[in-house]
Parts: C-alpha cells; structure tokens; sequence
C-alpha cells in the first residue's frame, strides 16, 4: 500500500505532466465563458463567426478589468509554448503550496482533545 508522501508526490507528477501536455493541445479560440461575455458585451455575434469589421476588444473602458499574472497560461509571445509550459508548472506548485498551506493550518487550529 502506498503511503501519504508518496501518494502526494505521485499526484503531484501527474498534474504536471498533464499540465504541460495540455499546454501543446490547447486552442487559441475563446472558451464558453469569454465568448459569453463578448456576446453580451456586443462585440460578437451569437451565431457565426465575428464580422470582420468588428474589432474584438479585451478591455473597455468603464468595465471591470484585470490582468493575470501568466494570462492564457504562458509568459509572453515571445516564449511559446515553453512559456505556457512554465507557467503551468509555476501554478501547479502554486497550488499545491497554497493547499498544503490550508490544511496545515486547519490542522492546527482544529487539534484533537486529549
């Protein structure tokens, strides 16, 4: 049988391997939820492709904006997918270090009465 740190460490491996494969299989293409939005924003139409005329734009003025650290998982134009493939790497442990972090302070907060 497989104990804890073995299990985590296998986990964690396999997270990023399916990560950085990921990386090489992703589409440029809005997901649901962005071309939701570009849709009630107006700036494309429900069914068809977008007009050419029509400039998609990211960011309004006036509207709510924000920018992620590693945007659409990669580091910059300029590095391709090895950017995205670092970048998943980077979140990956991000989030492990973020979890770990929680349950260690669950665990300590919540001690077992003796």
């Amino acid at each position: 049988m497989m104990d804890n740190k073995t299990f985590i460490i296998a986990g964690i491996i396999v997270a990023l391997l399916i990560g950085v494969v990921a990386v090489f299989m992703a589409s440029g293409d809005p997901d649901g939820l962005e071309s939701t939005a570009l849709v009630v924003q107006g700036q494309k139409q429900l069914t068809g492709a977008t007009p050419p005329d029509v400039e998609i734009k990211e960011d309004m003025t006036g509207k709510f904006s924000y920018t992620a650290p590693m945007p659409d998982y990669s580091l910059g134009e300029s590095m391709g997918t090895m950017g995205g493939s670092i970048a998943i790497i980077g979140g990956t442990i991000l989030a492990f270090l973020v979890v770990l972090g929680l349950a260690c302070a669950i665990k300590f907060a919540v001690k077992p009465a003796k």
